[in-house]
């Protein structure tokens, strides 16, 4: 997308970026719901409204960031929502498929957004201008696979930690349980290390080449 001005990358990749990390949460508050727990549902939470889930750091300033910066790879995230456990028949059980919907809606808007480039592709002959969809398109199938392969990894307070912590023996599920205050540090120190970058890298980069037209390399 190198031949796109800072404010074209912005419209392009801003929609897809606000709808994977917005819908992300929603699917959280969506499912705890259906589980029996009304606390996103009371708080205002259950919207597609961006603005109800914008968290300032990591929907605006962190993609701001990574975008100047052509990192060439795009993240953020939004405040969590809110889930009273309490609430579930089967809080272990009930907590990790509430977990598993927010990287499982992801996969979906992924595969939504291949479809869109395949759609628009057909028009591409005929409506030239059209070529910045397209480039959303491939936008959104990055953010949303990124965000699917980062939150299955198994850390506290990712929702692949709160997934393992859902299937584990209860004193294996106290163990890793307790990782979670560290479980941020623990990340940023993976992160500055370029770990994160070893281990989620060929995974994204599967993934989304199995979503991906044939051409389109992530």
């Amino acid at each position: 997308m190198g031949h796109f001005n800072i404010v074209q990358l912005i419209i392009i990749w801003g929609p897809p970026v606000l709808f994977a990390i917005t819908l992300h949460e929603v699917a959280h508050g969506w499912v705890a719901r259906r589980f029996g727990d009304p606390t996103a549902q009371m708080l205002g939470r259950l919207t597609v409204n961006p603005l109800k889930h914008i968290d300032p750091i990591g929907t605006i300033i962190v993609p701001a960031v990574l975008l100047l910066l052509h990192t060439g790879f795009l993240f953020g995230w939004a405040k969590p929502v809110p889930i009273s456990p309490r609430n579930f028949k089967n809080p272990r059980r009930d907590m990790a498929i509430v977990a598993a919907a927010g990287p499982l809606s992801n996969l979906g808007m992924g595969i939504i957004w291949a479809l869109v480039i395949r759609l628009v592709a057909l028009l591409y002959p005929t409506l030239p201008w059209i070529e910045p969809l397209i480039y959303m398109g491939l936008a959104g199938v990055l953010i949303n696979v990124a965000l699917l392969v980062f939150n299955l990894i198994p850390l506290p307070p990712l929702d692949g930690g709160r997934v393992l912590v859902g299937l584990l023996p209860r004193n294996a599920a106290n163990t890793v349980d307790r990782i979670e205050p560290y479980g941020f540090y623990i990340i940023i120190l993976l992160m500055i290390t370029g770990v994160f970058n070893v281990i989620l890298m060929p995974s994204i980069s599967w993934i989304s080449q199995l979503l991906l037209p044939a051409g389109f390399l992530p």
